[in-house]
């Protein structure tokens, strides 16, 4: 179960309000007013408050504001009348409490005095541990005061992201468009469930994350939030502030005495977990330019790499893995130690372009040592426990399943009823395989199986009992026919 630590109590807030602006949005279900209107005119008053942002009753029931074309409908003039929010409330409406995705970097570090200014909440930090490191963690407790949050809670969901979000990715075979092993795509739902379970816990009615409007992750998290508690508001500033860029962002840090860890001579957006490191933006923008040496984190130059190969072994039991050289780890600890020691050999560097779910082309540059390392034993000791029609199918089933985590679809019932047959068809892939690491490389060397189909003494090249050679002549003939037809309908035969 995941660990809990709640810091630093909540504060009274100073705003200072403001009209409100075009552009906000929350998500709701309906068009309501908390008392009722006695003329069409102040209906008409009160709507050009909602085009486009919510509004909030005295019992705080925020509703869904209608489209600004329609409210204009309503309207006597088409110009926006303009009116000053209710005390208690910021720029685009009122908010009691909002659970923020919070990491200390630049994007969720301005965000926190954003939502207090335009939402007039109190705004409660979640950070999730899911490997990112000890250095992304410390320090998280001043940054989100100096930002202005009311409370930081971080949870610890390390063992839980490796064993019901990566494992079963692993065991399914999911790799996004040829080379993508998901790495954020699988550590975003798991973030999003907690948010959900934390909002309950500390009374709030939003949840709030810092994922651009260009992104996939927007909808990874909102469509978490969907499946998970509908009810919950969802903020995503990005979609709704004036701030164009990274570097618009750093300059309302700066404006609002927020600390940030980048400067605008050097910004790369990653993303860090426990399974992968990703890199974008900067001169990666351009997918002619080569990543510079010092970006990555998480392993060495394939060419500063030792000069000896490494050999490891990985034991898995219906295609999960459980130990590395014959040590039992559990599933955090066992990719942990695969990191490291593929990060050594340069394992898993991968530069891809890849087709984001909002319709546009991104390039991307990732760092997956210890997952590189556990696909390629996987699927190796696959092809000794599957069969040949079971295999294809599952591959088939692969690529689906990998478009829905990349989609956001991990509650998907699609996706549970594809886990379901994965898990099925893969309780006979027990055994172990023998790697070869070195320079950046991963070679299968050596795999067994209790469950193995394959027989040294049908496969021998010498003649067995089993498998009687003259049988081939009236296959072939058989399988063969179809083609056969075909050329003598061709010649006239």
């Amino acid at each position: 179960m995941a660990q809990s630590t709640a810091v630093s109590p909540c504060s009274s807030i100073n705003l200072a309000f403001h009209a409100p602006k075009r552009g906000s949005l929350l998500y709701h279900d309906k068009l309501s007013f908390p008392r009722k209107l006695h003329s069409f005119q102040e209906f008409g008053s009160r709507a050009s408050e909602l085009n486009g942002r919510a509004v909030v009753s005295s019992t705080c029931n925020v509703i869904r504001a209608c489209e600004p074309k329609a409210i204009q409908a309503l309207l006597s003039s088409e110009r926006e009348v303009e009116s000053a929010p209710k005390s208690g409330g910021g720029r685009r409406g009122k908010l009691n409490k909002v659970v923020l995705a919070y990491s200390g970097g630049l994007d969720t570090s301005v965000i926190v005095p954003w939502l207090r200014e335009n939402y007039g909440c109190e705004v409660v930090c979640f950070t999730a541990d899911v490997g990112q490191g000890i250095k992304e963690l410390d320090g998280l407790e001043e940054k989100a005061k100096a930002s202005g949050a009311c409370q930081l809670v971080v949870k610890d969901l390390k063992e839980e992201f490796v064993k019901d979000y990566i494992f079963p990715c692993l065991r399914a075979g999911a790799i996004y468009e040829r080379k993508y092993l998901l790495g954020t795509s699988m550590a975003r739902p798991v973030i999003a469930k907690a948010m959900v379970d934390v909002a309950r816990e500390v009374g709030a009615d939003a949840v709030a994350h810092g994922c651009t409007g260009k992104g996939n992750d927007q909808v990874r998290f909102e469509l978490t939030f969907f499946a998970l508690n509908p009810e919950l508001n969802v903020v995503a500033p990005w979609r709704e502030w004036d701030i164009q860029g990274r570097e618009d962002a750093i300059e309302y840090a700066k404006k609002h005495n927020v600390p940030v860890p980048v400067t605008k001579k050097s910004i790369y957006s990653r993303d860090r977990n426990l399974w992968h490191l990703s890199h974008e933006g900067d001169i990666l923008e351009d997918p002619e330019n080569e990543p510079k040496k010092d970006m990555y984190m998480m392993s060495v130059d394939p060419e500063d790499a030792p000069n000896q190969p490494e050999y490891i072994e990985i034991g898995i039991v219906s295609g999960i893995p459980v130990s590395v050289n014959g040590k039992k780890l559990s599933p955090a600890s066992l990719l942990a130690e695969l990191n490291e020691i593929g990060g050594r050999h340069g394992i898993g560097r991968i530069d891809m372009v890849e087709n984001r779910l909002v319709g546009m082309k991104s390039r991307g540059v990732y760092e997956t040592p210890g997952g590189t390392i556990l696909f390629s034993a996987v699927q190796e000791l696959e092809s000794l426990t599957l069969d040949r029609e079971t295999m294809q199918v599952k591959d088939s089933l692969a690529l689906k399943y990998a478009e829905l985590v990349y989609a956001g679809r991990w509650f998907d019932p699609l996706r549970e009823s594809i886990d379901a047959f994965m898990e099925n068809i893969t309780k006979t892939t027990t055994g172990s395989v023998t790697l070869k690491l070195y320079k950046g490389s991963v070679s299968v060397t050596g795999r067994t199986s209790p469950k193995s189909l394959y027989r040294q003494d049908i496969s021998s090249f010498e003649s067995g009992q089993i498998y009687d050679q003259a049988d081939a002549a009236g296959f072939i003939r058989l399988y063969g026919l179809p083609m056969r037809v075909r050329a003598m309908l061709e010649r006239g035969i």
